[in-house]
């Protein structure tokens, strides 16, 4: 007749992979039927029910406790499998890792490794943020292996970790590799200049191997997270991540990887990916591009074929220079934009609305942001002039430049004012001689922005023919002896102005992550799977591994007063 035997260990804790492996080993003895080897919490008492095995005893543990079940074919059977968790225990805790002594905290073990940048969490989620946050209180970056963690949590540690220019890559992360230290589940790849940010753990796996086969290397790979790319999230991790390999001489191509996000989200991405001033390869996964290049951004529709473009845009790149550094006082960012022509200004938010912030119109268009006042230029503001709000009582600014003289003043008195944009509109109808009294204007604002310390650009999209009325050669020559920048594609001027503002104006917010944690050997501390910390030995990571028990004993209530006297 089959028996259950049932064992209760007060305040015994265990990663899970123990518990697994335990749970195995004691079920392929002989005369076991199946186990059961969990801790005391509810949702693990569900599955011993499902399972059969919760008995009396089982259902009264605490979350803290250990529970050990063995169903077998006899009464002996059982009591034998039992007899042997502790010898199986002893086996599992054999290991390289566990060698020596444990810090029972992390401030502990940041002590005995003082060098550790990085901390690797795969605790039970509901333990998990609260590991985090201490973390990122310790000034480490952090791997967070573990799922079920809110998605609450994950917006304020990532929001606590961009703050402090930290990274928080997870929850739910399986993969990263940094420094060619591969962590959680990674692939051995070679060093070399192609930079991941993926929010898929596999398909990282799958791009760097592939990069690896392809005869390449991967500088970093940088995990998020599954749901770092939703709505709620915002691309914090996969922002900054672009953020890294914008700025780091050694990735010479960046790759950026996910299942097709939130529409706001993609526009957010992909317009920090233009402004990375690298080829940036972009596979969201399933998502059709209307093309396939667009300047540096180069879509794949599947991850090997992401691993191949990437490959081959390496013999594209142009050794790294350093960036032209510009002429702006500190306060100066924002764009200007004073248009005559609606569609023009229109064409400008298009193009400008995947280049730069905070972008503001009196033109309602998705991705930018109304203008309060449309007499009031706010951040990064492109304004039609030609609407009904301007031209009550007044002559279209095509006719008259009174109107826009007077906010270029305005605009230019701005100590945030960076460049201010104009389109100059030739033809019949047109004012006769626009140069005439936009040139004087221009070379009044710029001289007075130079008294005050301040250096103010000018752009012009002239809009024109050489047989039209105005002479276009003449007025063109005349701005330009203004000192304007003179463009007669709409498209060719917007995307000048994007890539110029584009260094003022950066995407990331936050403290930007320093470069030299990520680079030289890494060493990390780890609270959880055992795997982890054995892995990165192996690699030749320097690793301490923290002996982590749940806050409080695992009872919630305390802990989370506890965590709130903390200040947490």
């Amino acid at each position: 007749m089959t028996a259950i035997k049932s064992e209760i260990r007060r305040g015994a804790y265990y990663d899970s992979v123990i518990l697994m492996q335990l749970q195995r080993e004691l079920a392929a003895l002989p005369g076991v039927l199946d186990a059961g080897v969990v801790m005391g919490t509810d949702a693990n008492k569900d599955i011993l029910v499902q399972s059969g095995l919760l008995t009396p005893e089982a259902q009264s543990a605490a979350a803290d406790d250990l529970i050990i079940v063995v169903k077998a074919e006899d009464e002996a059977a059982a009591a034998d499998a039992v007899a042997q968790v502790d010898e199986l225990l002893s086996q599992r805790q054999s290991s390289g890792a566990q060698e020596g002594y444990r810090p029972k905290s992390l401030p502990s073990a940041a002590q005995m490794l003082p060098d550790a940048h990085w901390l690797l969490i795969s605790v039970a989620g509901q333990y998990a943020a609260g590991v985090a946050q201490e973390g990122l209180d310790l000034g480490k970056h952090i791997f967070l292996f573990s799922d079920n963690v809110s998605l609450e949590d994950e917006v304020k540690l990532k929001k606590k970790a961009r703050d402090k220019g930290l990274l928080v890559m997870g929850p739910d992360c399986g993969t990263a590799i940094v420094g060619g230290v591969g962590l959680g589940f990674a692939n051995r790849v070679r060093r070399g200049p192609i930079g991941v940010v993926a929010a898929s753990g596999t398909g990282l796996q799958q791009v760097t191997a592939r990069i690896h086969q392809l005869g390449s290397g991967v500088s970093h790979g940088l995990g998020t997270g599954g749901r770092d790319l939703k709505e709620a999230v915002g691309a914090i991790t996969a922002l900054q991540g672009l953020d890294i390999f914008k700025r780091d001489p050694e990735t010479k191509v960046i790759v950026l990887i996910s299942k097709p996000p939130a529409e706001s989200v993609a526009r957010e991405l992909l317009r920090a990916a233009k402004a990375a001033g690298k080829p940036v390869v972009v596979n969201f996964i399933g998502f059709e591009p209307d093309k396939l290049v667009d300047g540096n951004l180069h879509f794949a529709r599947t991850l090997d074929a992401a691993a191949e473009l990437a490959v081959s845009l390496l013999d594209e790149t142009e050794a790294a220079t350093e960036p032209e550094a510009l002429p702006f006082a500190p306060s100066q960012k924002y764009l200007r934009g004073l248009f005559s022509g609606g569609t023009l200004a229109y064409e400008a938010l298009f193009i400008l609305r995947d280049m730069l912030p905070n972008l503001y119109a009196n033109l309602h268009m998705p991705g930018v942001k109304d203008l309060e006042n449309p007499m009031q230029s706010q951040a990064n503001t492109i304004v039609d002039l030609g609407e009904d709000v301007f031209t009550v009582g007044r002559l279209h600014p095509m006719m008259d430049n009174d109107l826009r003289i007077r906010r270029l003043h305005q605009e230019a008195d701005d100590p945030e004012t960076a460049l201010i944009l104009l389109d100059v509109v030739l033809g019949y109808g047109s004012h006769p001689d626009p140069a005439s009294e936009l040139a004087p204007a221009i070379e009044e604002a710029r001289a007075k922005a130079e008294a005050a310390g301040r250096h103010l650009e000018f752009v012009a999209i002239v809009v024109g023919t050489d047989e039209d009325p105005q002479d276009m050669a003449a007025q063109i020559e005349r701005l330009e002896a203004a000192g304007v920048q003179v463009f007669t594609s709409n498209q060719a001027g917007i995307e000048y102005v994007g890539r110029r503002l584009q260094p003022l104006n950066p995407l990331t917010e936050g403290q930007p992550v320093a470069l030299e944690t990520l680079t030289g050997p890494l060493a990390a501390i780890n609270v959880g799977l055992e795997s982890f910390a054995d892995s990165l030995k192996e690699q030749g990571a320097e690793v301490v591994w923290v002996d982590w028990r749940p806050p409080a004993g695992g009872n919630e209530r305390l802990a989370a007063l506890l965590a709130r006297m903390r200040g947490n």
